[in-house]
């Protein structure tokens, strides 16, 4: 039984690495960007790693823009990003970009779609676990960040929970005994944003 047991853990435990290696990817492209833009006729899909694009030295510059050190598992220098560029017949109209972030119950996906000008049109959650998910996935409350930028987010002081006079501070947490899962929610927003920018636009922008 005990045999039984550690085997489990071990199974566990390489499933729980592995999912977290890979980065959020949407579980349904064709489907999920004529959703978020129903005006679209295809998109292009790009992959990059941290490590390809700058290594090390460019972790510590995005980590000291979104004020908060990496987690080793869920932000590892390998973990494959994906980003899709949405098009109307030849011309780009929008991104879709989603990061996993490290949760009160387990990883958030977090999945953004931005206007060329990197300007959120959208977000949801692709995957959540928590007692309030109805309220995180609420309208009332993702509907809160359309129209916020990577601008807006700098105000954020993700290591201290800190809110500016921005638009940011006028977001309001819907729910009742979740704080953990608000503030993760608004780090990964930021760091999404980060990463876009420099999936984009390059490393030293």
């Amino acid at each position: 039984m005990l045999k039984l047991l550690f085997s489990v853990l071990f199974l566990f435990s390489i499933y729980t690495n592995s999912f977290a290696a890979i980065g959020c990817s949407l579980d349904d492209p064709d489907r999920d960007v004529k959703r978020l833009f129903p005006e679209s006729s295809g998109y292009l899909t790009k992959f990059i790693t941290l490590k390809e694009l700058g290594g090390q030295a460019l972790q510590s510059e995005i980590e000291e823009k979104l004020g908060d050190k990496f987690d080793a598992v869920y932000e590892d220098l390998d973990v494959s990003y994906v980003y899709y560029t949405i098009l109307k017949g030849k011309d780009p109209i929008g991104y879709i970009h989603g990061v996993n972030q490290k949760g009160k119950f387990g990883v958030l996906q977090i999945v953004i779609a931005t206007d060329l000008k990197e300007k959120i049109i959208s977000f949801y959650y692709q995957r959540i676990s928590s007692p309030e998910v109805s309220k995180f996935r609420a309208n009332e409350f993702t509907g809160q960040f359309k129209g916020l930028t990577l601008a807006d987010f700098y105000r954020y002081n993700v290591l201290e929970n800190k809110l500016s006079d921005g638009p940011v501070v006028k977001i309001i947490d819907y729910s009742v005994n979740s704080p953990e899962d608000f503030r993760a929610t608004l780090r990964g927003i930021k760091k999404d944003l980060i990463l876009l920018d420099y999936f984009l636009h390059g490393a030293g922008k």
